[in-house]
């Protein structure tokens, strides 16, 4: 974080300024870098780079699909056992679909499951994890878990609408296709709009904007 103030107009001390600071590579120990480059390619996941030196370094790359994260394992990358990485969470939109990729590449993931109450149960330990999606697939309520060959433990969150307060104007989307899908629900909401005021809207983008991002932070959309 930043300690430079920041001024108003007026030339008011308002507080330090904040710096972005994107979460962009989680590093992951494993104990066979082959074996583990095999599993991940396997996954379907964007091979980044495969980095060495003279001194026994080696560092691997991979980025999950719609991912802006990416992990990092190799040699002499990280003191922490193999396997000792868990409740690494990967965000879906449809938990039964993500499972059915995982298993047609042969993954041996848990069935879909959810928890009694709250969502502690993805962690072990807690209470044991009901068979099954969330009954009303309440969003972040359904999960699906897996670990690569060292153990480092993965988990699938459903989520299909953000908590409020979870997204800042910064919205993505994990696919082309969950992209395609939030515009037309933003154009069928935009046309409803229009209908109502009786006023074509040619400022339609910032309106598009406006529903996505609310969309997924959980406010209310806009009418």
């Amino acid at each position: 974080m930043s300690t430079t103030e920041t001024r108003d107009a007026a030339g008011t001390t308002t507080g330090p300024a904040t710096v972005d600071m994107g979460l962009e590579v989680v590093v992951i120990p494993v104990a066979d870098v082959d074996r583990a480059i095999d599993f991940y390619r396997r996954l379907g996941w964007r091979f980044d780079g495969d980095f060495r030196d003279d001194d026994g370094f080696r560092g691997i790359q991979f980025t999950p699909r719609g991912s802006g994260c990416s992990i990092q394992f190799g040699t002499k990358v990280t003191p922490a056992e193999p396997g000792s990485a868990q409740g690494l969470h990967l965000i879906v939109s449809d938990i039964e679909a993500a499972r059915a990729d995982l298993v047609a590449r042969g993954v041996d993931a848990s069935e879909v499951y959810h928890c009694a109450s709250g969502y502690a149960c993805r962690f072990p330990g807690n209470d044991p994890p009901v068979p099954g999606p969330h009954p009303d697939r309440g969003t972040y309520g359904s999960f699906v878990s897996f670990a690569d060959p060292d153990g480092n433990g993965w988990v699938l969150q459903e989520i299909t609408t953000r908590f409020p307060g979870r997204v800042d104007g910064d919205t993505t989307y994990a696919s082309e296709a969950e992209l395609v899908q939030a515009l037309r629900r933003a154009a069928a909401a935009h046309r409803e709009h229009e209908a109502r005021t009786g006023e074509t809207d040619a400022d339609w983008p910032a309106w598009y904007a406006r529903y996505l991002v609310r969309e997924q932070s959980g406010e209310q959309l806009p009418a």
